[in-house]
C-alpha cells in the first residue's frame, strides 16, 4: 500500500504538455496551482538528442527551482505541493531514442523518463501509428520492450497509436497501460481520438485516459464550449469510471509553428505531413477561450461539478487518479 504525506489538497496534474518553456511558463503553472505536468522530450530524437533535452531541464531546475522541480515518483508530487512547486515528469511521444535496443529502456527509465508512446503517427518498430493505412499490431520488438517496460516501470502510452495495436498492447502488458492525451471518438471523430472499444479495454485493465484539449480532438475545434467538454467527461465516467479519467491538455503553449512541421514530419518526409490538422493550416490552432494556459485549470474544474459530478469525482479526475497512478506504475514489477 502506497501511503502519501497529508497535505492540505488533492493534487492537480496535467498529463500531458508541450510547452516552449520559459519562466513566465512555470510562473504561470503556480498561478494556476498545477502540482505535476508530465512534459514531452521527444518527438522524434534520436538517443544522444534525447540527453540533449535533459541537460536542458537540468539547467532549467537549476534556474528556476523555485518554481519547478524533477519528478520520478508519486512522492514527489507530494514534495511539490509541500514546498510550492511544480514536479516535472519526462515522457516520449515516440520510441526513437531507444533505437533497436532494448537495454535502453532501462537505461532511459533510469535517467527519469516514466511515459514512452510505442508509436507517433506513424509505423515505428513497436506498433502502428494512427495514421497508416494498416495496423498490423504489436510487432516482436514491441511485446519485448512491452515486457520490458513493464519489469522497469516505463509507462506504455498509446495516445497515437491505431486500435489494433493499443488494444494488443493494453492486453499484453501486465501492468495497466495509459492514454496520455486524446478524446472519445464517439464525442468527436478525429482520427487521434479513441473508439468506445479501446477506452472500455483500457479502463477495464486499469488503465488512464487523459483527455486533450488540443483543438483538432476537441468537438467543434476552438469554437468547443467548456460545457461540451465537461459534459463529455461526465459521460465518460459514467461509461469507463471516473477514477480511470485525468487531464492530459497536450497545450502547446507559445511553440512557433515550425515546431508542428518537427512533430509531424520528423525526418521521414520531405514534405509537409498535414497529420490531425487541415491542409490549409498546417500551424497550431488557437486554444477556446476557457484555457489558454496553466491559470485556466480551475475553468475545468468549475465546469465538471456544473455536469453534477461529486466533488470527490472531480478531484480525481483533476489530479488524484494520475497520482494514484504514478504510485503504482513507476517502480519496477
Amino acid at each position: 500500500m502506497h501511503v502519501f504525506v497529508a497535505v492540505m489538497k488533492t493534487p492537480l496534474i496535467d498529463n500531458l504538455q508541450y510547452c516552449n518553456w520559459s519562466r513566465s511558463i512555470f510562473e504561470q503553472m503556480r498561478e494556476g496551482g498545477v502540482d505535476a505536468v508530465h512534459v514531452t522530450i521527444v518527438y522524434h530524437e534520436s538517443f544522444r538528442e534525447m540527453v540533449l533535452q535533459l541537460e536542458a531541464w537540468n539547467r532549467w531546475f537549476e534556474t528556476c527551482g523555485d518554481l519547478i522541480m524533477r519528478g520520478t515518483t508519486a512522492q514527489d508530487v507530494t514534495r511539490a505541493m509541500e514546498t510550492g512547486r511544480t514536479a516535472i515528469f519526462f515522457g516520449f511521444q515516440n520510441p526513437s531514442p531507444i533505437e533497436d535496443d532494448i537495454g535502453l529502456i532501462e537505461i532511459c527509465h533510469q535517467l527519469g523518463v516514466r511515459f514512452m508512446q510505442l508509436t507517433y503517427n506513424n509505423q515505428s518498430l513497436l506498433a502502428t501509428g494512427c495514421y497508416e493505412d494498416e495496423d498490423t499490431g504489436l510487432t516482436r520488438f514491441g511485446k519485448q520492450a512491452i515486457a520490458e517496460m513493464n519489469r522497469v516501470g516505463l509507462v506504455v502510452d498509446m495516445s497515437h497509436s491505431a486500435d489494433r495495436s493499443t488494444l494488443e498492447a493494453i492486453d499484453h502488458s501486465t501492468r495497466p497501460i495509459a492514454i496520455t492525451h486524446a478524446n472519445p471518438a464517439w464525442w468527436h471523430a478525429a482520427k487521434r481520438n479513441k473508439s468506445h472499444e479501446v477506452l472500455s479495454a483500457l479502463t477495464s485493465a486499469g488503465g488512464m485516459l487523459g483527455f486533450s484539449i488540443y483543438p483538432h480532438h476537441l468537438s467543434g475545434g476552438p469554437a468547443c464550449t467548456l460545457q461540451s467538454f465537461c459534459q463529455m467527461i461526465a459521460e465518460a465516467a459514467s461509461k469507463y469510471g471516473a477514477e480511470h479519467l485525468g487531464i492530459g491538455t497536450d497545450l502547446c503553449q507559445d511553440q512557433p509553428d515550425s515546431v508542428v512541421e518537427w512533430m509531424r514530419v520528423g525526418r521521414w518526409s520531405k514534405v509537409i505531413d498535414y497529420g490531425e490538422g487541415s491542409a490549409t493550416d498546417a500551424g497550431f490552432p488557437p486554444m477556446p477561450t476557457w484555457f489558454k494556459d496553466n491559470r485556466d485549470f480551475d475553468n475545468i474544474r468549475q465546469g465538471l461539478l456544473a455536469t453534477g459530478m461529486t466533488t470527490g469525482e472531480v478531484n480525481g479526475i483533476m489530479g488524484a487518479n494520475w497520482h494514484r497512478f504514478y504510485a503504482d506504475a513507476f517502480g519496477p514489477a
